[in-house]
């Protein structure tokens, strides 16, 4: 049964007591505010579909966040740990002293749209709301906190955006070897030049550890790979004698199993080679604009395309889990097709294009006859 009390303070309580149930009390500023609350609460129990919104009315998305932060992402890789955090701090800026049970459908609608109005990539805006969803994912089947819904499934989604398909001149290639090559450390030109020749990420490369590569068998086997999966990755023979000078590398830590080995840390523990710095110099040496190195992998798998592997082939040594995510390069295998075409009725052309000339009493017309 529900009862009415006025508070100390001059409000109304309603509270509800019910066998089997926990008593659910709120206050209110009238008392047919607390009445009318009172009903609809009882009718939902009855009914068995009451959801105890007052967890998720006390905390803010700010105090929401940074329990995530704290449970959720430490989790997860650690370069999406790092994008995570950047992401939370729009998102706080934006949010943060909302209530969960005030992020509704509409209000999380309204920053998608400003945010792509501003000028953000689809993308951007699209992991942001993805981070967004998995915290409401969280909050209501982990913490318990009484949400209705997930206000980001209920929202469209801005459309992918075109995948980059940025690929690299044989001149910007030229200078770019000739550039990292003169670098001071011999990594950057060996994580360039595997780059190109494997299609490995940047983080699959400098995550490899002495016994991910057989240089006589020529094959790698990157494991901090994107989707968490270990794959085999055949390499060239350029690429396994790059690794042979890189794993023969005389300055290489001998008390450390990474291939390209970074400065100990506070704890003296090294970790992969951070090259982010020497990479931005060389290539703003050369005077290379919009050129990221996850551009390499694209131009490694777009040379192996060329070369004439099937999709599973190319898959299978990228990575790419899907055929969709392939589909860019689609437009690289039509140019083969077209040349091989072209070179098979070159082929034949003399064949057909040769006049035909009727033998004695064959009874068969020339070409011209037969036209006229």
């Amino acid at each position: 049964m529900a009862s009415i009390q006025k508070t100390p303070g001059g409000k109304w309580k309603g509270i509800i007591r019910k066998k089997g149930w926990p008593t659910v009390s709120k206050n209110f500023r009238t008392r047919r505010d607390a009445e009318d609350w009172s009903r609809r609460v009882e009718d939902e129990i009855v009914r068995g579909v009451y959801i105890d919104r007052a967890p998720s009315e006390r905390m803010t998305f700010s105090a929401a966040m940074e329990r995530y932060l704290e449970d959720e992402t430490p989790k997860k890789k650690e370069s999406t740990q790092r994008a995570e955090r950047n992401r939370a701090r729009e998102l706080i800026t934006r949010f943060g002293r909302y209530s969960l049970a005030a992020l509704n459908r509409n209000v999380v609608a309204k920053y998608r749209n400003e945010r792509i109005a501003n000028g953000l990539k689809p993308d951007t805006v699209r992991n942001d709301l993805a981070l967004l969803s998995h915290l409401f994912t969280i909050a209501i089947r982990e913490w318990g906190l009484g949400l209705i819904e997930n206000p980001v499934k209920a929202i469209k989604k801005p459309s992918p955006g075109p995948g980059r398909e940025r690929r690299l001149s044989h001149y910007e290639d030229s200078r770019l070897s000739a550039q990292v090559a003169a670098y001071s450390n011999p990594m950057l030109r060996w994580i360039y030049e595997i780059a190109i020749e494997s299609a490995m990420r940047k983080s699959e490369i400098t995550g490899l550890e002495v016994g991910h590569v057989d240089v006589r068998r020529r094959f790698a086997r990157p494991i901090n790979t994107k989707n968490g999966e270990t794959r085999t990755v055949p390499l060239s023979r350029r690429a396994a004698a790059i690794f042979a000078e890189a794993i023969a590398n005389p300055m290489r830590p001998k008390n450390c199993s990474l291939i390209f080995p970074g400065e100990p840390g506070r704890d003296g523990v090294r970790k992969p080679y951070n090259f982010n710095k020497a990479w931005r110099e060389a290539r703003d040496t050369c005077e290379i604009v919009d050129l990221r190195f996850q551009d390499l992998r694209h131009e490694g798998v777009s040379r192996l395309v060329e070369g004439g592997l099937s999709d599973q082939e190319v898959s299978a040594i990228s990575g790419h889990k899907t055929m969709q995510m392939l589909k860019r390069y689609s437009h690289l295998r039509t140019v083969n097709l077209i040349e091989k075409l072209d070179r098979i009725r070159d082929g034949d052309g003399e064949k057909r294009d040769a006049p035909r000339i009727a033998a004695p009493n064959s009874g068969l017309e020339s070409d011209q006859s037969s036209a006229d």
